[in-house]
């Protein structure tokens, strides 16, 4: 029987469960979704792939289960970041705020998922569960927008992520290998060129 490592059953296989999504992470960041199984990520803390099949089913359960941790973590990012609050708290102000936040998604091992996703079959529950909780990381511009009154807020909320996901794919590391030239390469630029499109976007 493995030693707890805990102060409670629970405890510990709350810990072991972390400690496994941690390694799916990383695994998923650093190799992509073909090296993410059940057995690598057992094998990556030490743990027997008999023992991992307790907390995961499979290799889409791993994805799913990393989304229902990602998701919820930068949809609050988000919302704090799009919060009246702070030394400017105009709405071009909130919104870059926003974006911004949006666009450090690109920087995180979370970011590996949205790839992931899209290579693998997910089943139709988990992929309705994902665009719920990817409707939450837009939810916080479609409020603010409609607290300053503009018409189809959800619409134009769900529009102006597609220019944070063309700013972000031109954030890859390999983005520059597939775009015309001249491009900007320079994140700050990106970054800021990014920004400025979203925020014209949504006068």
């Amino acid at each position: 029987m493995p030693r707890i490592s805990a102060a409670t059953v629970a405890d510990h296989r709350a810990n072991q469960h972390a400690a496994l999504l941690e390694a799916a992470r990383e695994i998923l960041a650093a190799e992509g979704v073909h090296a993410l199984t059940p057995a690598a990520v057992g094998a990556r803390i030490g743990l027997a792939r008999s023992s991992v099949y307790r907390y995961f089913a499979s290799t889409a359960d791993i994805l799913a289960q990393l989304v229902e941790d990602a998701f919820p973590r930068w949809s609050a990012r988000l919302r704090a970041a799009i919060a009246p609050a702070g030394p400017d708290s105009t709405l071009p102000g909130r919104i870059r705020a926003y974006g911004r936040a949006a666009l450090d998604f690109v920087g995180s091992p979370d970011y590996a998922l949205i790839p992931a996703l899209q290579a693998i079959g997910l089943p139709g529950e988990c992929r309705v569960r994902v665009d719920e909780l990817h409707g939450a990381l837009i939810a916080p511009l479609a409020d603010a927008l409609r607290e300053a009154g503009a018409d189809h807020p959800a619409l134009r909320a769900e529009l102006a992520w597609g220019v944070l996901r063309a700013g972000a794919r031109r954030l890859m590391p390999d983005a520059a290998a597939h775009v015309p030239e001249p491009a900007a390469t320079d994140p700050d630029d990106i970054i800021e060129i990014t920004l400025d499109v979203l925020t014209r976007a949504l006068r």
